[in-house]
């Protein structure tokens, strides 16, 4: 299992590793001259940047967003879920609704809610709540739904309460969906929290790479980009790893834990 891990991390770096290699023969080769700046350079930048608050400040500011509004998505997206769930009526009548405001971006709405909020960290989280809450409404319903009725029944001839019902079978049931829904949510919450300063002015990262595209720095504006797929690596397994922890006992996840 050991072995697994590490020959997957090893081929991990090595992929990475051979795309800095193709970029820095591109930058230096093909289009030398051109605004794209060696790999050498941007992570010389990088480790210039790493050492400033600013960066440090903007990236708390768009971590901040993304959470806080995944949270909040979250909470109410499983409620409106379990409530939807439970009823076969509610669950066909609110389908064809939640299915076409699914794909639709929050970009969509980014120009009104500027005008509403301001450019500010509470325009972003609102920006993230929109951009998940959907998703995992459709998730949370879905594995409600998806309940064995045979569990169910089992429950009620046991005498149980249908708080207990819920409580005890539907919600484990219904845990695997959401914990893929938050999994799939969280990259996402983190890329509308990027767009919320990269488009509306919010505080963040984005709000960074906007200004020092205008200063013309190209070296630090690839730096940036540099720190936003860390920090998206970062997310994308801190999620696995939560969800692999919350349904550890799950036969799916088992086998992963273990």
């Amino acid at each position: 299992m050991q072995d697994s891990r590490l020959l997957k991390w090893g081929i991990g770096a090595l992929g990475a590793l051979i795309a800095l290699g193709v970029w820095q023969l591109a930058a230096a080769g093909p289009l030398a001259g051109s605004p794209l700046p060696t790999a050498g350079e941007a992570i010389g930048e990088l480790s210039r940047l790493v050492v400033t608050p600013e960066m440090w400040s903007a990236t708390w500011d768009t971590v901040s967003m993304a959470i806080l509004g995944l949270a909040i998505a979250t909470v109410a997206g499983v409620l409106l879920g379990i409530g939807v769930g439970v009823s076969p009526l509610a669950m066909h009548a609110t389908r064809v609704p939640l299915e076409f405001l699914k794909p639709i971006p929050p970009i969509v709405i980014l120009p009104v809610v500027v005008l509403v909020l301001g450019p500010t960290a509470g325009m972003g989280v609102f920006l993230v709540f929109i951009g998940c809450f959907v998703s995992i409404v459709v998730q949370a319903s879905a594995g409600v739904f998806d309940t064995d009725p045979v569990a169910k029944a089992t429950g009620q001839s046991y005498g149980l309460s249908r708080a207990s019902i819920l409580w005890n079978i539907v919600l484990p049931s219904a845990l695997p969906y959401i914990g893929t829904a938050v999994r799939v949510a969280a990259p996402t919450a983190l890329i509308v929290a990027v767009v919320a300063g990269l488009i509306g002015g919010g505080p963040g990262l984005g709000q960074s790479l906007v200004q020092t595209q205008i200063t013309g720095n190209q070296p630090r504006l690839f730096a940036y980009v540099l720190v936003l797929g860390i920090l998206g690596l970062v997310v994308q397994g801190l999620s696995q790893w939560g969800e692999r922890r919350l349904l550890h006992w799950h036969p799916q996840y088992r086998k992963q834990v273990s």
